[in-house]
């Protein structure tokens, strides 16, 4: 099939907008993980595509809508996995166990460990990127949120609450790891965390059964 040909003159095609604004995130992702969101100008992501800023302001408001839609595809990129398919039928440990691992993979690749850095230095000066990470990270806990209910509701878990278990269980697998992960700490090998994993669901467990 021979590639589509740009038209002379004229609007952009549906298809070409598109590209574009996918181009635009992806140049963006690049410089906010590499220098961080306050040194991160819009200048500097219009130079890199090789566009106007007339340009740019057609597609994103502004910096913040910018960032919010660079950290929507990371996370939805990390977060895919949990929101594939449904879990498999089985025991709710073998589930959680391959959760865990695949929440550890996404939390202690390159690029989360950087966005993660970058939270952690800007947050004081721009609050609003916490919010933006949590909107974006909403469905893959939501996901684990239907799980405990299903289990609550089936008699195998006793959880109250299931979204606030769901942040919990991603907190308790990914904050050691990830802490060690940068810098503070020797980084865990590959046997290290699956048996943090397995141990983080046996802990997980033993509080969400309570009297079930």
């Amino acid at each position: 099939m021979r590639p589509a040909v740009r038209r002379s003159g004229g609007r952009p095609t549906q298809r070409e907008a598109a590209l574009l604004g996918e181009r635009i995130v992806a140049a963006a992702t690049q410089l906010f993980l590499e220098n961080g969101f306050g040194a991160t100008s819009i200048e500097a992501v219009t130079a890199a595509c090789g566009i106007s800023k007339r340009t740019f302001y057609h597609r994103f408001r502004d910096k913040p809508d910018l960032f919010r839609a660079v950290v929507r595809g990371l996370v939805v990129r990390w977060m895919q996995p949990l929101a594939a398919a449904p879990p498999e039928p089985g025991p709710i440990e073998d589930t959680l166990d391959r959760l865990g691992r695949q929440i550890l993979a996404a939390a202690l690749s390159p690029a989360a460990l950087a966005l993660y850095r970058m939270l952690v230095a800007e947050a004081p000066r721009f609050p609003e990127l916490a919010l933006i990470l949590n909107d974006s990270a909403a469905g893959g806990l939501e996901r684990l949120a239907e799980l405990f209910a299903r289990e609550t509701a089936a008699g195998r878990l006793a959880v109250a609450d299931p979204r606030f278990a769901a942040e919990q269980f991603g907190n308790l697998v990914v904050a050691g790891p990830r802490r060690r992960a940068l810098g503070l700490g020797p980084p865990m090998s590959e046997a290290e965390l699956a048996l943090w994993n397995r141990r983080c669901v046996a802990l997980f467990l033993a509080g969400a059964r309570g009297g079930a």
